[in-house]
């Protein structure tokens, strides 16, 4: 079964090891075995260039975390890390200071930097990256293209832009956002092999990701969305009784308009693109029209629950294909 399965951040690679667990994929992979049951389309609109080094956070969460390297507690970065490098370019007065660069993954950012600047396209760095984790799934960037989130807040009674990155960890989104604008989007493609490993899909499963900046960038590159809705399609909501799961989705949801609850972000996502949507106990008796809904527990506590969750969307997924191959 080939899986394709777009997504950002922690709950994405997370949900991800649980994927890998139902179709009995290791982790990390062998040198001999396939990866070709899954590809992940990952989102690109978190990237940022700091101190000289282009920095992927979404792809290195997604490859750390399949690898065997993520730092567990966090959910992000390097396992046993180190911060002597943050350190010492704070007290050389370098800026910014909010950003958390660690000394192990300072390498992977350095590696991919130099890369880039000798003409490698991100798909290839990427895939260079890779052979070292082996993650056990086809990672692919969302494009090759620069397309950075920014967010236009209003401090000081003036409006002003800023990196997606700074809003979310600088100020943990607590300065409210005007809008969200992924910039340069319009003008991208999607990436090497984006398209057609949509059109080999068997099914699409988008994870409990941030909707608006995860999983909602990746959806804002001309020509994947559209490639996605011709596909049988089952989403795991992000929210459960009115609450991200993890992170400040709400904060995101509130600057596009949309409520924080499990049916109105199946509804924003929308019924063209989605044709299952698992939601929690909690949110039981959610309705949306033309989006078959059902309720399971959805909180990843460990690989277990985790692998669950995702045989529950492939199961509803195999459901709703199956429907669609008898004409229903």
């Amino acid at each position: 079964m080939r899986i394709v399965v777009p997504a950002g951040g922690i709950g994405g690679a997370r949900f991800l090891r649980g994927l890998k667990a139902a179709l009995g994929i290791d982790s990390p992979v062998p040198e001999e075995q396939s990866t070709n049951a899954i590809t992940v389309i990952g989102n690109t609109g978190d990237d940022i260039t700091l101190f000289g080094l282009r920095i992927c956070p979404d792809l290195d969460t997604v490859m750390y975390t399949l690898g065997g390297g993520i730092d567990e507690e966090r959910g992000w970065g390097r396992a046993d890390e180190t911060f002597t490098v943050k350190e010492e370019l704070a007290a050389y007065g370098m800026r910014p200071t909010w950003f958390g660069l660690g000394d192990r993954d300072t390498a992977t950012h350095i590696v991919r930097s130099q890369m880039l600047a000798a003409g490698y396209p991100l798909s290839a760095v990427t895939e260079a990256l890779c052979d070292r984790w082996r993650p056990g799934v086809r990672l692919l960037p969302m494009t090759d293209d620069q397309v950075e989130t920014h967010v236009v807040v209003e401090e000081d009674g003036r409006r002003r832009a800023i990196h997606f990155q700074e809003w979310w960890i600088r100020h943990r989104a607590a300065v409210p956002a005007q809008s969200i604008v992924s910039v340069g989007a319009e003008d991208a493609k999607p990436g090497p092999g984006v398209l057609e490993a949509i059109a080999e899909a068997d099914l699409v499963v988008l994870p409990p990701s941030n909707p608006v900046v995860s999983v909602g960038s990746v959806l804002g590159i001309p020509g994947i969305r559209e490639a996605l809705a011709a596909k049988t399609v089952v989403g795991v909501s992000p929210i459960i009784g009115g609450a991200p799961v993890r992170g400040m989705a709400d904060a995101c949801l509130d600057a596009i308009g949309v409520e924080t609850s499990a049916g109105a972000v199946a509804a924003h996502l929308g019924a063209d693109l989605l044709d299952g949507w698992l939601v929690d106990e909690a949110d039981a008796g959610t309705e949306v029209e033309g989006i078959e809904v059902r309720s399971r527990p959805l909180y990843m506590s460990d690989l277990r629950t985790t692998e669950a969750i995702a045989r529950a969307a492939l199961d509803l997924g195999r459901e709703l294909a199956g429907r669609k191959g008898g004409g229903e």
